[in-house]
């Protein structure tokens, strides 16, 4: 459900950690490169798509509701649809996902400045947005000073780009620097920022808002909006005259002609649309989708493909967030008898059929910056019990902890079917330690509202990650009691204020680390988060004529049908000739060879 910076912070593998900004108007002509510059570039590390990668085809995807908005900032703009969108926008630089190293996307070549603050690019000459028109220096500048500007409602952006970057310096059309505000030990994953067009925004006004809700915005990626009908569909369609078709890193890429994504509301009539070919590709994550519901004839008869692909990423963190400006949970120790009542065990051995590892905290993954010393707490009746007399509460009638008058009951929002069965196993687990779950399940994007803007008790979700931990949007008091911001359980510490602000102002990668896993300690002790499940895989079930490489994914790979993002999108490609063998296979009902891929490559 998070997505993070506008543009390039959104995925795993993406550079664009912006920074707030302070804009400068481009600079006179006596601004000049430093004379010691050393450009770089990279065209040397390993190719991971396919030679054998064919163009063409439709894929049909589906999401469980249509978005509130096709802008990426501003109100109701933080859907998850909106990957989708910003993962066709590129950024200057990019990571690759196997070795980490900068790759080119916008910019062709980069430098560093020796004050540890400045990088230099050098813009692709190729480079065009999706209206033709030339991407230059000044799109650049421009995306600063529209992720300050009042008029976009975007208080997160507003205040991350306004502090962290002191200035871009534009010295032609196709070369310029960004300053960050300080020296960073990960300067490349901080400025690789993305452009703006300022040639189809122009001057913001009070009006942005709604002006631009369902406007089609240029980009610079493969695939852009082609038509959409609210409520129902959005295609999107392949650029053949993508102007980074040939780059090295793009080759044999983003293959299908186009991408539909289909409203489909409920998750069983999508995998009866999946059964039937209306749909391509279906996540079988879910155990008893892998296990049993696969038990099938389009599975067995070998027409659908099965496989389970480990990467090595950073989790999601996955749990219960408990709402603090609730007044039950106000007190530690009730927070800590919730946690205590959780039986995620059991859910993971008796619904996940042990497919799935317990979550310690939410920021495992990340190597140095884990803290591994972290455990979850885990179901325990007399600890519960224990919380819940400190805080003064008795048991009522009905088993279940009161105190004057209000009894331990709370709802649960959430917003997919397939979590019900584990829900119901934490609920009844949870009425024996006097605990009363109640299941709201909503539609996605209601349950999204719900929740950004504060009004949940608890919240069933988990959010996207990033190269590195980001803490501040989440647990700064800054963003505690608003709406419209990703610190959903309001957490206002003074202490964690300062750990977070250490974090985000340190010019040392040792004492950022230091003060990730005490962060990561604080966010233990205050309890407002219950950590679930990790899944260190993905599993799909997919029509057979889609294909994938060799190697089928990335390390960070977490879609292996993702079709879009620059850094591991795009893999896949539609092979014709399997298609019609397929469809003539059925026709006939003869069985075909049923496949089930197993690739451990990078489990760890």
């Amino acid at each position: 459900m998070k997505r993070f910076l506008y543009v390039h912070f959104r995925t795993i593998f993406s550079i664009g950690l912006a920074f707030s900004i302070m804009i400068l108007a481009p600079l006179s002509a006596a601004e000049e490169l430093p004379a010691d510059i050393k450009w770089l570039t990279n065209d040397a590390d390993s190719l991971y798509a396919s030679p054998q990668a064919q163009k063409g085809g439709v894929f049909r995807q589906s999401i469980l509701s249509f978005p509130l908005t096709l802008r990426v900032v501003g109100p109701d703009s933080n859907s998850s649809f909106r990957s989708a969108i910003l993962d066709n926008q590129l950024s200057l630089i990019g990571i690759h996902p196997n070795t980490r190293n900068i790759t080119p996307e916008l910019a062709d070549h980069w430098a560093f400045d020796s004050d540890k603050k400045t990088m230099y690019f050098k813009i692709n000459p190729l480079a065009r947005w999706s209206d033709g028109q030339p991407v230059t220096s000044g799109d650049f500048a421009y995306t600063l000073k529209f992720m300050r500007s009042k008029h976009i409602i975007a208080p997160w952006y507003n205040d991350y780009y306004s502090k962290e970057i002191d200035r871009v310096i534009i010295y032609d059309d196709r070369t310029l620097a960004v300053v960050a505000a300080k020296a960073q030990p990960d300067l490349h994953l901080r400025i690789g920022i993305s452009p703006t067009p300022r040639h189809f925004y122009g001057t913001l006004d009070k009006d942005f808002v709604k002006k631009y809700n369902w406007k089609i915005t240029p980009n610079t990626g493969p695939y852009q909006i082609s038509k959409f009908k609210k409520g129902k569909s959005i295609q999107f369609k392949r650029k053949k005259d993508w102007w980074a078709k040939d780059l090295r890193y793009f080759q044999h890429r983003f293959n299908v002609d186009k991408v539909v994504f289909n409203v489909v509301r409920d998750f069983n009539i999508l995998w009866e649309y999946f059964k039937k070919g209306k749909e391509d590709v279906f996540p079988l994550t879910i155990p008893k989708y892998w296990h049993d519901k696969s038990r099938t004839p389009v599975f067995e008869d070998g027409y659908v493909d099965k496989i389970w692909f480990y990467n090595d990423t950073p989790q999601s963190a996955t749990g219960l967030w408990l709402n603090q400006d609730r007044d039950i949970f106000k007190d530690m120790n009730v927070r800590y008898a919730f946690a205590h009542a959780m039986n995620v065990e059991k859910v993971i051995a008796k619904v996940l059929r042990n497919d799935y590892f317990r979550l310690e905290h939410g920021f495992m993954g990340y190597g140095l910056y884990s803290n591994t010393d972290i455990r979850a707490r885990r179901f325990d009746l007399a600890l519960v019990e224990d919380y819940m007399k400190n805080a003064g509460w008795s048991r009522g009638a009905d088993g279940i902890w009161a105190k004057n008058g209000q009894r331990f009951s709370v709802k649960v929002t959430y917003s997919h079917d397939e979590h019900t069965p584990r829900l119901v196993v934490l609920k009844e687990e949870a009425k024996k330690a006097g605990v009363e779950l109640q299941l709201q399940k909503l539609d996605p994007a209601a349950a999204y509202k719900k929740v950004i803007e504060k009004k949940h008790d608890v919240s069933w979700m988990g959010w996207s990650t990033s190269l590195r931990p980001q803490f501040w949007e989440h647990v700064h008091s800054v963003n505690a009691h608003k709406p419209q911001t990703n610190n959903i359980t309001n957490t206002d510490d003074p202490e964690m204020d300062r750990l977070v602000d250490a974090f985000r102002n340190s010019l040392e990668e040792g004492e950022r680390i230091r003060l990730a896993k005490l962060i990561e300690a604080k966010i233990h002790e205050i309890g407002a988060f219950v950590p679930t499940f990790r899944v260190p895989y993905v599993r799909h079930g997919y029509w057979r004529w889609w294909k994938l490489p060799k190697l089928p994914g990335t390390k960070l790979s977490v879609d292996l049908f993702d079709p879009f993002s620059s850094g591991i999108g795009g893999l896949f490609w539609f092979d014709k000739k399997v298609y019609e063998k397929t469809k003539q296979a059925m026709k006939k009902h003869r069985k075909l060879k049923q496949v089930i891929i197993v690739d451990e490559t990078y489990k760890q």
